[in-house]
C-alpha cells in the first residue's frame, strides 16, 4: 500500500506532504492532478526502515530536509535531474554509498549528509558553486569526492568526517580533464 498526501502550490505545482505505506519499493509520480510534482517535503519518508528504493521523477527540484532519516534500508539514491535545491538534513543518517549531484543544484547546504557513515563516493556535476560547512558531517568513509574547481568548499565541510581519508579528491573541469588532490 502506497498512499501520498499532496498540496498545491502556489505556481500550480504540487509538493508532496506526506506518505503512508509499508513498500519496500516507492514511486513517487511526475504528476498529480494534471499538475507536476516539484517538491518532495521535510520528513516525507523518515522512519520508514522497510524502504530499500525511492524512484525520484524528474520533475521534483526541491528535497526537503530529514526525507529520509531512519531509512535504513535505502543504500542508493538517484536524484533526479530537475533537482535544484537540496534542504538541510535531507540525507541524514542514512545508508547511502554513492550520491551523484545533479547539475542544476547549486549548493549543498549545512548537515545535508551528516553521519551518512557510509558514503565512500560522491560525484558533483557543473552547476555546484558551493558546499557549506557540516554538508558531510561525519561521513567517515569517503574515499573519493569528484567536484569541480572553483567550487567553494567550506572549511568545515567534512567535519568529523573523511577529509583526511579521501583517497581521491579529484577536481575535474568541463573539458573532463581530471586532477587528483
Amino acid at each position: 500500500m502506497q498512499e501520498f498526501i499532496y498540496k498545491m502550490n502556489d505556481n500550480e505545482t504540487y509538493t508532496v506532504m506526506a506518505y503512508r505505506g509499508d513498500e519496500e519499493v516507492v514511486k513517487i509520480e511526475e504528476t498529480y492532478a494534471g499538475k507536476p510534482v516539484t517538491i518532495l517535503f521535510d520528513s516525507l519518508f523518515k522512519g520508514h526502515k522497510e524502504i530499500k528504493e525511492v524512484i525520484i521523477p524528474d520533475s521534483i527540484e526541491d528535497i526537503g530536509g530529514f526525507i529520509f532519516d531512519g531509512c535504513d534500508g535505502i543504500e542508493e539514491i538517484k536524484l533526479p535531474a530537475g533537482l535544484k535545491n537540496l534542504w538541510q538534513y535531507a540525507f541524514v543518517r542514512t545508508n547511502i554509498t554513492e550520491i551523484e549531484i545533479p547539475e542544476g543544484v547549486s549548493t549543498i547546504p549545512p548537515f545535508a549528509f551528516k553521519d551518512c557513515i557510509h558514503l565512500k563516493k560522491v560525484v558533483c556535476h557543473t552547476g555546484l558553486k558551493k558546499i557549506h560547512d557540516h554538508a558531510f558531517e561525519g561521513c567517515k568513509e569517503i574515499e573519493t569526492f569528484i567536484v569541480d574547481p572553483g567550487t567553494y568548499i567550506g572549511d568545515l565541510a567534512f567535519e568529523e568526517a573523511a577529509a583526511i581519508g579521501i583517497q581521491k579528491l579529484i577536481v575535474s573541469d568541463s573539458s573532463n580533464d581530471e586532477v587528483e588532490k
